[in-house]
């Protein structure tokens, strides 16, 4: 039982497998600003965000700066037309931060487990809080998923600023029992934190952003020796490795280009996935598992195919010593997912498309709670039964390890 009452249920190895029906492969928390105090290290703790009550909506207070809290990631539940940036905890549901209401939530949605994102880190100049944020979070979600190990399935969050830092975080969280890790899309600069001059609803985004983008432009990339360290420990540790969009983020504050944006951030996911295959990561490393979430899966097959042509046409003079086509490399090493995406689901049997999983994505905007069984139904209309099963479970329970 933990501090304040709740009662905490421990991964038990005499637990029964799991029948799992639907396993949702990208939900979201989003745990209250005041968590921080408490997972934080005690000689941090007086620096974490303060939460304020004002006559017009909840604030965040954080390093001199005062900001209304973010609805935008957290609007299951509601109608479109509701839709708001800014407001108050108490417009949003409470299995946006409470484990109980959270399983609730996945009952009337017909959801039998469900694989957690979300949190961190906080956007702050201080490197050393900028670093212990990563693993407040962590520990924070471990404590969520310990609800219910079997139907939650927690994605730690790691900085990728120093390959050494990386691995020994990687070390932590699986000692605390994840499988799943969440890294940048692309590398982060040494000692590299978020900049904390943004105001109202996007400052909280811009911090997640950063930590999901890294820096495209650094000279250094994924696919260097100097990584290869940090993928072996990820395969020893028979943890999988995710970016969640990231390659090419959403400008929510800017209405003009947000629909627009939506749609890049989908296709720029197939970037950081052909470093590593054309990097040769794969041949090092062939039991990686590495998964571009909220991705969408329809680009897979194209992907592959188009990666196919072009690597026979210029592999030779490029000197390229890839030891097999990149589209086995989509099939072997590669998993996405997707909310609404009639074109995966179509293309599942094309080279490079098979391991596709679907998401509800609560409780963003975009969620089909809570009506998934109702989108499952008409996503996969006329699709056989075992097919469907693979993408609407075995995929994600294979890929996560969930119920491990």
């Amino acid at each position: 039982m933990s501090d304040d009452g709740t009662v905490i249920l421990e991964r038990s190895s005499k637990q029964a497998p799991r029948n799992y029906r639907t396993i949702d492969a990208d939900q979201h928390l989003n745990p209250p600003q005041t968590f921080w105090a408490e997972y934080l290290p005690k000689q941090l703790r007086e620096l974490a965000p303060k939460l304020e009550h004002g006559e017009d909506a909840d604030y965040i207070v954080f390093e001199g700066k005062r900001r209304k809290v973010n609805l935008m990631n957290a609007l299951a539940g509601k109608k479109a037309e509701d839709f708001k940036m800014e407001g108050r905890i108490s417009d949003v549901l409470k299995g946006n931060y409470d484990a109980q209401a959270r399983i609730a939530d996945m009952d009337a949605d017909g959801v039998d487990a469900a694989v957690l994102y979300g949190g961190g880190p906080l956007g702050t100049q201080n490197i050393d809080l900028y670093y212990e944020s990563f693993r407040a979070y962590n520990r924070y979600l471990k404590d969520f998923c310990d609800h219910d190990r079997k139907r939650l399935c927690g994605v730690a969050y790691l900085p990728m600023r120093d390959v050494e830092e990386s691995i020994k975080m990687l070390h932590e969280v699986a000692e605390m029992g994840f499988t799943a890790v969440n890294i940048p899309a692309f590398p982060q600069r040494p000692n590299s934190t978020v900049s904390a001059s943004q105001t109202g609803a996007s400052a909280q985004m811009a911090a997640q952003a950063a930590a999901l983008t890294g820096d495209p432009w650094y000279e250094v990339q994924f696919d260097q020796p100097q990584f290869d360290r940090f993928w072996a420990a990820a395969v020893d540790h028979d943890i999988a490795l995710t970016i969640h969009l990231g390659a090419r983020m959403t400008r929510f504050e800017d209405k003009t280009r947000l629909l627009s944006d939506m749609l890049a951030s989908k296709f720029a996911m197939a970037e950081p996935v052909a470093i590593l295959i054309f990097g040769k990561v794969f041949d090092r490393f062939p039991k990686l598992r590495y998964g571009t979430i909220e991705s969408g899966g329809g680009w897979m097959a194209f992907a592959a195919d188009y990666m196919d042509r072009t690597w026979e046409k210029q592999r030779f003079w490029l000197g390229s010593e890839l030891k097999n086509p990149p589209s086995f490399y989509m099939e072997q090493n590669i998993w996405a997912s997707f909310i609404h995406d009639r074109v995966a689901v179509e293309t599942r049997n094309l080279p490079g498309a098979k391991n596709v999983m679907w998401s509800s994505d609560y409780p963003h905007s975009e969620t089909t709670f809570p009506d998934s069984q109702k989108w499952i139904d008409r996503l996969f209309d006329g699709v056989p039964e075992a097919d469907k099963h693979m993408i609407i479970s075995e995929n994600a329970r294979r890929f996560f390890r969930v119920g491990d």
